[in-house]
């Protein structure tokens, strides 16, 4: 947890000196953004990790070596944004996200030990955005950082696990941090756009494997997935 602290006062700090740098810019116009609320509607690139980093419960004796990978997968994202000065916007999104966990090592690779693991990526971000002037077209990219609950709508046993008398699996909700990046490209003077926006998260969860009412495997698990986002918006 230091680390993802470190890492947002890295990207918060980096926003306050470039808002320092620039007082006239931040000031001129404020007025044109305050109070907007621009909506995206995006195409999202998610590539989670899945690494196991620790093995609390074994009792099947799954080998030490045993390491996990999650899939990634694309889907569509809604993004919705509030411009609270000209430079500053809270931005939060809508979306799921379906992942299989599969083995890579320890057991044969491709063995599947989660199916269909739904999640609900529950992220609020505050944003910085940097004006460039109409030299660049009047793109603005913007940094941000937030947090980030992490919420499993649904999630199976992997074909794997059912020889093992699996019956049940569950994947631990969690809190945890996001850092972003990315630009805004206006394409009228009516309100609309194109964007380019990436996130990292950090973010664990822990998996149990139950056989009835018996905890039979539980392991902790790296997330992190990195999260790239591009599609049109719309301000107003």
């Amino acid at each position: 947890m230091k680390t993802y602290l470190m890492l947002a006062s890295a990207v918060l700090g980096s926003a306050a000196l470039a808002l320092a740098a620039t007082p006239a810019m931040a000031q001129d116009g404020a007025a044109d953004r305050a109070g907007d609320i621009q909506i995206k509607v995006l195409g999202t690139y998610v590539a989670p990790d899945g690494k196991i980093t620790d093995i609390n419960v074994n009792r099947p004796g799954l080998p030490a070596t045993l390491q996990t990978k999650a899939n990634d997968n694309v889907v569509p994202t809604l993004a919705v944004e509030y411009f609270v000065s000209n430079n500053v916007s809270i931005e939060t999104i809508a979306g799921t996200t379906q992942h299989d966990v599969d083995a890579t090592a320890g057991i044969p690779a491709g063995a599947e030990l989660v199916s269909n693991a739904l999640l609900l990526p529950a992220t609020v971000t505050a944003k910085y955005h940097f004006d460039l002037g109409p030299k660049l077209g009047g793109v603005k990219p913007y940094v941000g950082a937030g947090a980030a609950y992490f919420i499993w709508l649904k999630d199976d046993p992997g074909a794997a696990t059912l020889p093992l008398g699996v019956t049940d699996t569950d994947l631990s909700d969690e809190f945890g941090l996001a850092l972003q990046a990315g630009f805004d490209v206006p394409v009228n003077d009516k309100g609309l756009g194109l964007s380019l926006d990436v996130k990292r998260y950090f973010i664990d969860t822990t998996a149990r494997w139950y056989a009835g009412n018996v905890l039979a495997i539980e392991t902790e698990h790296k997330l992190d997935p990195w999260v790239i986002s591009a599609g049109v918006s719309y301000r107003f």
